[in-house]
């Protein structure tokens, strides 16, 4: 009642003219807002006066070869869209689809930075949004052919479905609210020199990693690897606590669980340098645990063609991958790539990984070079995220000569698909 009593007060000193009351801190709308701002331009940097200014209801266009409006090219034409929402606190997954390049920022972060022509392409982001109004920008420009440009977003399941609840913070002590919450399929990152997303400094940052999993009854060890510092619960139980700088330090320990539900917590940070983050334990990864692993980082891989043409992006196996669009059959502007084992004699099974994203191409064609000859081997890429592939089991004479290799032909439509190339394991048999 005291509440109510105050505001009327306001209202009508208002109207009688009185002292105006000035705002403290920014100026916030107290509903959603019920449609986006939009503003479309005739080039694609979205500079000068808008061709167009309009109110849109959604963010979820697909203008073919057309244009959105009279008044708006259907090429070389850019739009900025921006709304506030009022949501319930909850992690939230953001949906995006768009042809050619698209940015989302959410209270002035930028999340999604897919700045660059590309064929209709979906992206998602995760991201914890606490309760009251944000403020969400969409920018997006189409080069030519065909203009599409979708945004959506839903609460996200909140039941552990395999995955890790991730907080990210730009400080070394998990301090105030993350910079970023996200899930991650797994804790298997070497970020290198580089940084978990772009919302996170390469540098001086931290992260949480939360989930509980369905374990039968029995003996468990543990395998950490993190540079910098970690520690690590299970059930409660401090099983490693190595919360200081170092280099890259595997910690393994073990312990009896009853079977049920078990809850367990990684929290780690990075000084700087190189940043690892590696998790795992017996009977939690169904890939071979076991062989030579050569990755994009490692001295046994070597990629050649146009420069421009690979992207590189903080995903996949180790936390890093390289990407291409395809290419419709050889000629010299192709780029490939291949990875040399160090063996010794005896039969190997050849697994690739196959990452979660980056990867919608039916025709990733695998060339494994083995002592009795060459086999290609046909991977259905857009199925197969996050996951190790078998392309069989060959003799190896180790002499080093043999190889995987992948390119980025496939004979699909010109620049309509793209091609993950990411880690090859030699498992031996």
């Amino acid at each position: 009642m005291l509440k109510r009593l105050r505001m009327v007060g306001l209202l009508v000193a208002l109207l009688l003219g009185g002292t105006p009351v000035l705002a403290q801190g920014p100026i916030l709308p107290q509903h959603s807002d019920p449609s986006w701002a939009a503003s479309y331009w005739n080039n694609t940097m979205l500079s000068g006066t808008p061709a167009l200014t309009r109110q849109d209801a959604n963010i979820n266009f697909n203008w073919g070869t057309g244009s959105p409006d009279v008044a708006v090219s259907a090429d070389q034409f850019s739009a900025r869209w921006t709304r506030y929402i009022d949501v319930t606190p909850s992690t939230y997954r953001f949906t995006v689809t768009s042809d050619d390049g698209i940015r989302v920022w959410i209270d002035n972060k930028l999340l999604l930075d897919k700045w660059g022509d590309h064929p209709p392409t979906t992206f998602t982001f995760d991201t914890y949004l606490g309760s009251g109004h944000h403020y969400i920008k969409v920018e997006y420009y189409e080069n030519c052919g065909l203009a599409v440009a979708e945004l959506s977003w839903a609460e996200k399941d909140s039941g552990d479905g395999g995955e890790w609840k991730a907080e990210y913070f730009n400080n070394m002590t998990l301090g105030g609210a993350p910079a970023l919450t996200r899930y991650d399929r797994a804790v298997n990152f070497n970020w290198g020199t580089g940084s978990p997303a772009a919302a996170i400094q390469a540098d001086h940052f931290s992260a949480r990693w939360t989930r509980t999993v369905e374990l039968t009854a029995g003996m468990y060890t543990f395998s950490l690897t993190v540079d910098d510092g970690a520690r690590f619960w299970v059930n409660g139980h401090l099983l490693v606590d190595a919360w200081y700088e170092q280099h890259a330090t595997t910690y393994t320990d073990e312990i009896y669980l009853p079977g049920g539900p078990v809850t367990i917590e990684l929290q780690y940070y990075e000084n700087g340098g190189h940043a690892v983050a590696q998790l795992a334990w017996n009977g939690e990864d169904p890939s071979p645990s076991d062989g030579v692993i050569v990755d994009e980082n490692d001295p046994g891989f070597v990629k050649g063609g146009t420069a421009n043409g690979w992207r590189t992006v903080n995903e996949g196996h180790g936390g890093r991958m390289l990407w291409t669009y395809n290419n419709s059959g050889g000629g010299y502007n192709y780029n490939w790539a291949r990875w040399y084992p160090n063996l010794s004699p005896a039969y190997y099974e050849v697994f690739v990984f196959i990452p979660y994203r980056y990867t919608t191409t039916a025709q990733a064609r695998y060339w494994v070079r083995h002592t009795n000859g060459y086999k290609l081997r046909i991977v259905n890429q857009s199925t197969q995220g996050d996951q190790w592939v078998s392309l069989g089991t060959y003799y190896f004479s180790g002499d080093g000569s043999e190889y995987v290799s992948l390119a980025d032909v496939t004979y699909e439509p010109y620049r309509t698909r793209l091609i993950g190339f990411d880690a090859v394991k030699w498992v031996q048999r």
